[in-house]
């Protein structure tokens, strides 16, 4: 059974409340929304990202965590953006001068593969 827990670090858990946890947000995700934002796929049920684009994010000078942001764009879809974290729980960002397509590979990671529309093969997370 799901119970609230205090967060104070990550920590790994079972695959079984992994599937509690899955299994109560797909149940309510559209439930939690106002009607008229329900059935529009804004809230993702998982987003896929590359080993490389994670790697790189870890690279970074300092990185000891990462960080996952939420963002929305214009049509109201839900997305993760990933970003490093230094020892002190400070973001690792590029400089905001930078701000054209230099930057665009220099340290934050969206565009994860959303589910729906495409969603991985059925596992137990995923039925």
């Amino acid at each position: 059974m799901l119970k609230p827990k205090n967060y104070t670090m990550s920590e790994f858990i079972s695959l079984q409340r992994a599937i509690e946890m899955t299994t109560l947000y797909r149940k309510q995700q559209e439930e939690i929304l106002q009607e008229q934002f329900r059935n529009k796929n804004i809230l993702v049920r998982s987003e896929t990202f590359e080993k490389t684009q994670i790697e790189a994010l870890l690279a970074k000078k300092g990185c000891e965590k990462l960080r996952v942001y939420y963002g929305m764009d214009v049509e109201l879809k839900i997305h993760a953006i990933l970003v490093p974290v230094d020892i002190n729980g400070k973001d690792i960002l590029p400089d905001l001068q930078q701000s054209g397509d230099s930057a665009l590979n220099d340290g934050i990671v969206d565009d994860g593969v959303r589910c729906p529309p495409l969603c991985p093969p059925p596992s137990e997370l995923n039925p």
